[in-house]
């Protein structure tokens, strides 16, 4: 349905800044109003694909001494207007510029492992500094 993109590159393994570890990233640019074809189904799809990704890429085994996978997204009208958002805001982004009236949307997802840092002694039991 998307392979006409301007940009795909999907799961692609480079070597990353923190000494050479494996991470897989996704860069896509997605068509919202392609001509013949419901831009609500398409919407709709673009999500789906983004939530897959994602899936999948938690499937994948941890490398040692990872506690889980981390993302870094990034998404905007263009590559080079992309803004950073967190994975939880990637589809709220992605709903706000198909409001605006957005034709396509570039979206890259950087899949990174990340550790786990233990809380302050300090700190109750239960609070996480979120609400």
């Amino acid at each position: 349905m998307h392979s006409a993109t301007v940009h795909k590159r999907k799961s692609r393994r480079a070597a990353g800044p923190d000494n050479g570890a494996l991470k897989a990233f996704m860069k896509k640019t997605f068509q919202l109003a392609p001509e013949g074809k419901n831009p609500d189904r398409v919407l709709e799809a673009t999500k789906h694909e983004l939530r897959k990704y994602v899936r999948r890429e938690r499937k994948r085994p941890l490398p040692e001494g990872a506690d889980f996978w981390d993302f870094d997204c990034r998404i905007g009208v263009a590559a080079e207007s992309a803004r950073p958002v967190h994975l939880a805001e990637l589809i709220a982004g992605l709903d706000a510029l198909c409001k605006d009236g957005a034709k396509q949307v570039c979206v890259e997802i950087l899949a990174k492992h990340g550790v786990r840092r233990p809380k302050p002694a300090g700190a109750p039991a239960g609070t996480d500094g979120l609400e």
